[in-house]
């Protein structure tokens, strides 16, 4: 929640799914390059079953708001968003 606002809910969507970590981490990495607030969410029990992460995979998500500038960041990183 924003301060200020009224919205007790945010809403957040998935730009990108992964399957390994270093590759979500260097796209988190570049949406934070470009000020775009983002987190990694996975399903794998807290890390102690990582081979979940096979089939739900890691999503890389961000506020409904950032998604369309997000997408074209990690689309076109050179270019800047």
């Amino acid at each position: 929640m924003r301060p200020g606002s009224d919205n007790n809910e945010l809403e957040l969507i998935t730009v990108q799914t992964f399957t390994n970590e270093p590759e979500a981490y260097l796209a988190k990495g570049a949406l934070e390059a470009f000020g775009i607030d983002c987190m990694i969410a996975r399903d794998d029990c807290g890390g102690q079953r990582p081979h979940l992460t096979l089939t739900g995979g890691l999503r890389l998500v961000v506020r409904a708001e950032d998604a369309s500038r997000a997408a074209e960041a990690l689309r076109n990183p050179a270019e800047g968003a």
